[in-house]
């Protein structure tokens, strides 16, 4: 399934952590839909072309792509975590999207088909690489000559409240997580645009470029919502087990975070300001 290199990611996305992400598979689909809405605008999947879409989760980005293909396209979905593919092929029979499968592997190694691909993307996927010129070298022998990959992952911890809040409030609250190298796999391992259009070279891709764009997270169910899936995704339940976080930690820890986010109440909801790098490349 996944190479042993890649083997802490693929146990915490099968864990706790995985499950979660698919109880509260709707409202993150619901906030993350303007990142998608860019990743999709510059994707441009057409009619007939074949895709494939890394670390697909629950499959939002998987099922949009296959509606624009059409029943002519392929798009196949591939993931690490077992719970979330579980989801995915839940909502791929529910919309009778038969174009579309899903595939429990790890990217950076899998043997995908040589040049099987038009079109390769990914909506916060590709930042969990154990080796990330080797991951990407592997998926640029999947797309056909001309093919483009197009991929949006987080810009830095500092320009992103979704991260960076509830990490500084629970940090306050139970102490420093235990320090990291910030390259590693992780949700910001490609904030660092020079580094990462590097790696893209170093795989032998094309036309590698980044592009900065600002965008909503929206959650239209207010900020007690955004409470509740703050503190059980992310950083909030990771240090909550790692410290030893008591019940009194989590209710001030939800304190905290309803006074840090009421600034951003609207009369439809929440929208966090967020900003995320959109990485695109070619197969020369």
């Amino acid at each position: 399934m996944a190479s042993d290199s890649n083997q802490g990611q693929v146990d915490f996305w099968n864990a706790d952590p995985g499950r979660n992400w698919v109880l509260f598979q709707p409202e993150m689909d619901l906030v993350m839909a303007g990142v998608a809405d860019l990743l999709l605008l510059a994707a441009d999947p057409a009619p007939g072309e074949s895709a494939i879409d890394i670390g697909c989760g629950a499959g939002a980005t998987t099922l949009a792509v296959a509606r624009r293909v059409g029943s002519q396209g392929r798009v196949i979905g591939i993931d690490i975590s077992e719970p979330l593919l579980a989801r995915a092929e839940e909502r791929r029979r529910e919309s009778g999207l038969d174009q579309t499968s899903f595939l429990l592997a790890d990217a950076q190694d899998h043997a995908f088909f040589r040049g099987m691909a038009d079109l390769i993307l990914s909506r916060f996927g590709v930042m969990f690489f154990a080796d990330p010129v080797a991951a990407f070298r592997n998926l640029g022998a999947a797309l056909r000559p001309g093919g483009r990959m197009v991929m949006a992952t987080w810009a830095e911890v500092e320009a992103n409240p979704f991260f960076l809040v509830p990490g500084r409030i629970a940090a306050a609250r139970l102490g420093p997580p235990e320090p990291s190298d910030p390259d590693a796999p992780g949700p910001m391992a490609f904030r660092d645009t020079a580094r990462v259009t590097g790696i893209l070279r170093d795989a032998g891709l094309a036309e590698a470029r980044a592009d900065r764009h600002d965008v909503d997270l929206h959650h239209p169910g207010g900020i007690e919502a955004v409470v509740t899936l703050l503190t059980s995704i992310g950083a909030i339940p990771r240090l909550m087990r790692d410290k030893g976080g008591t019940a009194a930690d989590m209710a001030a820890i939800q304190d905290g975070l309803r006074e840090a986010f009421s600034g951003y109440a609207t009369p439809d909801g929440v929208r966090i300001p967020a900003v995320i790098n959109l990485y695109s490349a070619t197969r020369g």
